[in-house]
């Protein structure tokens, strides 16, 4: 009977240990996949921070690039107002510089033309007056030869009177009393031609002074608008260059923001569910690597 006992035993014995052996190696490995689990879990919390991080990061980075361009954009565009509204502004004063110029010019042609007018008058005027001079200088000479040769013949025929007298009787030839009268009539009428000759020629002299001064004077205004014109040609020059400059880094700075507010657009649709569950999500996983961790105590405490 004890033989038969212990050899029913035996098997028992070994079938309870060969039990024990494969309930052993099954909670070792539910407990190594338990510990790969909560690898894996804290593995996922430590990328969801990464990520959240990198998210938080860009977003403010992207934000603060997107407000800088945005004012740049604003700057730049009131560049380009001011550099417009200065080359429209300086084509206008060149505009009127030009109108100045050419109106001058007109006044001027008006004036030489007059001057050239008022000097024919003038040669005309001194002609006429030198040949009215001339003239009545002639005719004066020629009354005073009369007059002078008269006089002497009418002495010598008195002187011999003295001696023969006349069958007839006649009056004594005299001189006509107005010669004299006449004679001065001409001497002034000469003086007053020298006079309005002078006159005249005064009054020339005195215009074409005026002339030369009003040419010069304009000469020296129309300078003066030139030289403005060549300085606003050369600032609008510039500024046309400083426009087409603007622009580009405008245009640049449009296509930056563009491209900048696809990527904010995109980093909000990778983020914002992370961002706005990263406390609940990171709180489960927590949980749920506690629980593993207390399941897998449990299967400890059977061993």
């Amino acid at each position: 009977p004890k033989g038969m006992l212990g050899a029913a035993g035996g098997p028992r014995t070994q079938l309870s240990t060969l039990a024990t052996a494969v309930q052993l190696d099954s909670f070792k490995k539910v407990k190594e996949m338990m510990d790969k689990m909560i690898a894996d879990l804290k593995d996922q919390q430590s990328e969801e921070v990464t990520f959240k991080d990198h998210c938080t990061a860009e977003l403010d980075t992207t934000e603060k690039t997107l407000y800088n361009k945005g004012q740049l954009k604003k700057d730049l565009e009131a560049t380009i107002s001011h550099l417009e509204m200065m080359v429209d502004k300086l084509e206008g004063e060149i505009k009127d510089h030009q109108g100045q110029i050419s109106a001058t010019q007109v006044e001027i042609k008006k004036a030489g033309e007059q001057r050239e007018a008022e000097n024919k008058d003038f040669q005309v005027v001194v002609a006429d007056q030198r040949a009215t001079q001339s003239i009545l200088a002639k005719a004066m000479t020629k009354l005073k030869d009369f007059y002078e040769k008269t006089a002497k013949e009418s002495f010598l025929q008195q002187g011999s009177n003295k001696k023969q007298t006349p069958p007839v009787q006649f009056n004594d030839y005299k001189v006509n009393a107005g010669s004299n009268s006449v004679i001065g009539l001409l001497e002034q009428i000469i003086e007053d031609s020298k006079a309005l000759e002078a006159e005249a020629t005064a009054s020339e002299t005195s215009a074409q002074a005026a002339y030369e001064t009003f040419v010069k004077d304009s000469n020296g205004v129309i300078a003066v608008l030139q030289q403005a014109i060549t300085k606003k040609s050369e600032d609008i020059a510039a500024a046309k260059s400083d426009l087409a400059v603007t622009s580009e880094d405008l245009d640049n700075t449009v296509g930056e923001l563009e491209s900048l507010t696809a990527y904010e657009e995109d980093l909000h649709y990778r983020c914002d569910f992370v961002l706005k569950n990263f406390d609940i999500r990171q709180h489960a996983r927590l949980q749920e690597i506690e629980a593993i961790q207390q399941a897998k105590a449990i299967l400890s405490g059977m061993q």
